[in-house]
């Protein structure tokens, strides 16, 4: 076999405690973005909304990186969706958080994007070795 079938024919590895953990504080740490971002994007146009899909970046990017996978990229990416999508619902009282106008649009297209690139830039694994290319 190869070493690039055996890299593929690896069986996955079973969560830790502490990659659990990881995960879920990366989810929350996604769902405060958002919502900060939410509010960040309308107040200061156009650089809190620079500044809110930054954040996100920085955030979707670091988790890709400190847990060495993709799911550190989605987990985050998935808390800030979840909390985007609820705070985008009216209320019963008639009252929302987003605007009708272009940056708020901007700001949920923007964001999304955002996590899509960050999710498939984040680190898959790697082969080990000393060869950069595999079957060398």
């Amino acid at each position: 076999m190869t070493e690039r079938g055996a890299l593929l024919a690896q069986p996955l590895q079973r969560p830790t405690a502490w990659r659990t953990v990881l995960y879920v504080g990366l989810f929350v740490l996604g769902a405060v973005v958002g919502a900060a971002g939410a509010l960040v994007q309308a107040g200061w146009f156009p650089g809190g909304l620079l500044l809110a899909l930054a954040g996100e970046a920085g955030l979707c990017l670091g988790g890709g990186r400190a847990t060495g996978s993709r799911g550190g990229a989605i987990a985050p990416a998935a808390g800030w969706m979840i909390s985007v999508i609820l705070l985008t619902a009216s209320r019963p009282e008639g009252d929302f958080l987003f605007g009708a106008g272009g940056g708020s649009y901007l700001f949920l297209l923007g964001g999304m994007a955002v996590a899509v690139i960050c999710a498939t830039l984040g680190q898959g694994r790697q082969p080990d070795g000393r060869d950069v290319r595999l079957g060398k």
